[in-house]
């Protein structure tokens, strides 16, 4: 395989990343490693016939320039774990801005002015989005007897415990 542009590993031409499928699946891994470390508006676009560079977009808010250093790295140093290395890399020195290419699929994170300076997803609001989230945890069970009053178990503790006559303090 060829050398990447950082010089940090193998680049990646889609070939053994199992092709377009292949890139969904990273996408959808990128854009729950930036969910991770508490990006918003994360976003995957999927590019499909509409680009000769990349397959699927991924895009991230954050809040400051620590976060943008995380949640780049989160995803950087994760996907290496898995043997995909991005062959370029730009905006290491920008506070507002940083994209990481990984052949099939590029990664935008952006501080929250630069995404709404740029309009960034105005220019995608055609394309179609791939749903990424992660499906909401089930409700917890609920006991028999808290069934019967509509009560989870919990919250009967919780009552039963506040409504508890507190101990006598002792005078000294």
């Amino acid at each position: 395989m060829n050398e990447n542009k950082t010089g940090a590993g193998p680049a990646h031409d889609g070939g053994d990343i199992g092709g377009r499928a292949g890139f969904k699946k990273l996408a959808v891994a990128a854009a729950r490693l930036a969910d991770s470390k508490k990006a918003e508006a994360v976003v995957v676009y999927d590019m499909a016939g509409r680009s000769g560079i990349t397959d699927f977009i991924v895009a991230a808010t954050v809040d400051n320039p620590a976060q943008l250093e995380a949640v780049e790295e989160e995803i950087s140093v994760n996907l290496k774990k898995e043997g995909v290395y991005a062959v370029y890399r730009d905006g290491s020195r920008s506070k507002n801005w940083r994209v990481l290419d990984y052949g099939g699929l590029m990664v935008h994170v952006f501080e929250r002015k630069a995404r709404e300076f740029f309009d960034f997803d105005k220019v995608y609001e055609n394309y179609a989005r791939v749903k990424w989230q992660r499906k909401a945890p089930a409700p917890r069970a609920l006991s028999a007897a808290a069934k019967a009053r509509g009560k989870p178990a919990a919250v009967r503790k919780a009552k039963k415990a506040v409504k508890a006559k507190p101990a006598a303090r002792k005078k000294k």
